[in-house]
């Protein structure tokens, strides 16, 4: 048998600079889309369910179903066949505003606050069409005269 070598030393071995591969550019996120804004739960609430409401609020108050027809329409334009198919087709009030022949001119001469909030302050368009009706059938039931309701 022969002796075993002895081990030879050597040096070790630098590994090379590796060159670094440039960091990967983070995909941007795209920018977030604006979420739709939430709407109003009135602007779903369907009009015919709250009709019979306005109903019975001016009838506890000696008005009439025919006065109440006659503010809803002299604000909206509807005919009273027309209000009528409003009613039937269960249309909620952003249906029922959007399809309205034509808000009435002295609408804007409908002023002071309803549930709290100023008329004149309100500046969605679509709220302040429902806040109108909403004070024209509160003067109904508070028993002013239809001329002055109607802003005549």
């Amino acid at each position: 048998m022969k002796p075993a070598k002895p081990a030879q030393r050597t040096k070790p071995v630098k590994a090379e600079k590796s060159v670094k591969a440039p960091k990967p550019v983070k995909a941007q996120k795209p920018a977030k889309a604006p979420k739709p804004e939430k709407k109003h739960a009135i602007y779903t609430m369907s009009f015919a369910k709250v009709y019979p409401l306005y109903i019975q609020k001016v009838e506890r108050k000696g008005r009439e179903k025919k006065e109440l027809d006659e503010v809803i329409r002299w604000l909206t334009g509807y005919t009273q066949r027309a209000l009528e198919k409003q009613i039937a087709q269960d249309a909620n009030f952003e249906t029922f505003f959007a399809e309205a022949p034509e808000l009435h001119p002295n609408a804007v001469k409908i002023t002071g606050t309803i549930c709290g909030v100023r008329i004149a302050e309100i500046e969605d368009p679509l709220m302040l069409k429902v806040r109108y009706l909403d004070k024209l059938v509160d003067e109904l039931a508070k028993g002013r005269p239809m001329e002055k309701i109607l802003r005549q």
